[in-house]
């Protein structure tokens, strides 16, 4: 797999956008990881690759932890995301995949242009969100956008809303890299990938946390969001491709 410096150079700009954006690099990573494998295998690999980044969030942001958020939206989302994840042998991800991201699309057009309101907390809120957020990490790999879009609605600070949201993917990822591994969507061949993967994990957090430095609440807000919506774009053309 060392013949793969591409994929993880690639990967390691996810992880810096991903950090930047603050809702991690899933919805960059799964389309990057689809140009060399598999979508099955993406699923697995996307996953493993997710607990090391999470880890590095973890450690490097770990000081903005909000219980409240953890608990009332990190918990649904690691219960439906062993659901989502079971349900992939089933359903048609690519179909639904779609429909989510012209669903993001059209949420996060919303958000720019009424970036000043803010979502109630609410305990209803933070439970549907994560929900929706777990079912579709499983699923589709790619829920740590509909839990940015959460989180930015909420008008997090920034170091909250990354250390916050690393420590809810942590169980997610965890438990969908669990069902994968048990589905044959992580081959011993891949086992090689790990070390690279750490790495690009810890440096890609470093890097982008030394660009966060220099950004402002309501700038980190507006990135979070257009970095949805580029990807939703992308992801959509790509479909009909």
């Amino acid at each position: 797999m060392q013949e793969y410096w591409q994929f993880y150079v690639l990967a390691l700009l996810c992880e810096v956008i991903g950090t930047v954006s603050g809702f991690g690099s899933s919805i960059l990573f799964v389309p990057l990881a689809s140009m060399f494998f598999e979508f099955k295998y993406v699923l697995g690999i996307t996953a493993v690759f997710h607990v090391f980044s999470n880890l590095s969030k973890i450690y490097f942001f770990h000081k903005g932890i909000d219980k409240k958020i953890l608990l009332q939206l990190g918990i649904p989302a690691i219960l439906f995301v062993a659901l989502g994840a079971f349900l992939t042998t089933f359903i048609n991800q690519k179909k639904l995949e779609l429909a989510m991201n012209i669903m993001l699309l059209a949420l996060s057009i919303y958000l720019v242009f009424n970036i000043n309101k803010k979502l109630k907390m609410s305990n209803k809120n933070l439970v549907i969100g994560g929900v929706a957020s777990g079912f579709l990490a499983g699923l589709v790999g790619t829920g740590g956008a509909i839990r940015g879009l959460v989180l930015a609605s909420f008008s997090l600070e920034k170091n909250v809303f990354l250390a916050t949201s690393a420590l809810i993917d942590l169980g997610v990822d965890s438990t969908r890299a669990v069902i994968y591994i048990n589905n044959g969507f992580f081959k011993k061949e891949f086992l090689i990938t790990i070390p690279f993967l750490i790495a690009v994990s810890i440096i890609g957090t470093w890097i982008g946390k030394r660009i966060l430095a220099h950004v402002n609440e309501v700038l980190f807000r507006y990135i979070v969001i257009i970095t949805i919506i580029a990807t939703a774009i992308f992801q959509t053309v790509n479909y009909f491709k």
